[in-house]
């Protein structure tokens, strides 16, 4: 259960990635924050109340807190990237620091894979290399370095989330997750006041930017249930394949071509997948 719920995480988070980069050519990057963020914030506070978990500690809230913050920083590099870098740089630079992170925190808090669950780690990492090799921008926007530090930064902020926002307990239900929003929207809120930005998008882009916001918390929740479910190491490194659905709906949206390399990258993907599933 834990490989399904971080496959679907995955391909979720690919879908919100795409429409979020959609709505950041169209927004500034602070108004697809926050108005994507409060769609995820309805989104989990309804949940929340059909599921009618108790009220949470604390601690829980705290993780959940910081989760938030962690996210919305690395939201707001890749949305940066995505808008305004090479995004063949980017992206996969942000999919494997988000993967290793969590990978790395879940082994020394002592999660032990199976040899499997490790090949299939291994063939994971240069899959996500592959998905989005080629794609995106046009070679003369931005400069590689900066779409590299900028693919690092937030790599680190979602590895940094799926590591806070999986030391909540169970029994705090989808509670993390709306304290991760309110943080969440609170940080962009005041990043936006002290810069001067503006918080209103674009009309033509505010269909993209609802379709994040709900893909997201969509996502988000997946990836909780799977944390909870599976080790940490294993539900990272397969939520990390999210740069393929982003590929295969720039092809079907946006009528990219689809290459050998990107071909070879979804095969990857698949091999991991079944490794880890068999190594659980």
């Amino acid at each position: 259960m834990a490989i399904l719920l971080a496959g679907l995480s995955a391909l979720l988070y690919g879908g919100a990635d795409f429409y979020g980069g959609l709505a950041t050519r169209r927004s500034p990057v602070t108004s697809v924050l926050a108005l994507s963020q409060l769609v995820g914030l309805a989104l989990s506070l309804a949940a929340t109340a059909l599921l009618g978990s108790a009220p949470p500690g604390a601690a829980d809230l705290a993780w959940g807190a910081a989760a938030g913050v962690c996210g919305a920083a690395g939201l707001a590099a890749l949305y940066t990237a995505l808008a305004t870098t090479v995004v063949a740089v980017a992206s996969p630079v942000a999919a494997v620091v988000g993967a290793v992170i969590p990978v790395a925190l879940g082994v020394a808090a002592g999660e032990r894979p199976g040899i499997f669950a490790w090949a299939g780690i291994a063939t994971a990492l240069p899959a996500i290399v592959l998905l989005t090799a080629g794609s995106g921008s046009a070679p003369g926007i931005g400069s590689p370095r900066r779409a590299a530090l900028l693919g690092a930064g937030a790599g680190i902020g979602f590895g940094l989330f799926f590591f806070a926002i999986s030391r909540t307990s169970p029994g705090s239900g989808l509670w993390p997750l709306v304290a991760a929003r309110v943080s969440t929207i609170a940080l962009v809120c005041l990043a936006a006041a002290v810069s001067g930005r503006s918080l209103r998008p674009a009309r033509n882009g505010i269909a993209a930017l609802l379709a994040s916001g709900a893909l997201d918390m969509g996502a988000n929740i997946a990836f909780l249930l799977a944390s909870r479910t599976g080790m940490l190491s294993v539900a990272a490194a397969v939520a990390a394949l999210y740069p393929g659905p982003t590929v295969l709906l720039a092809r079907v949206v946006l009528h990219e071509r689809l290459t050998r390399l990107r071909i070879a990258g979804l095969v990857l993907a698949l091999a991991g997948v079944a490794l880890i599933s068999a190594g659980k």
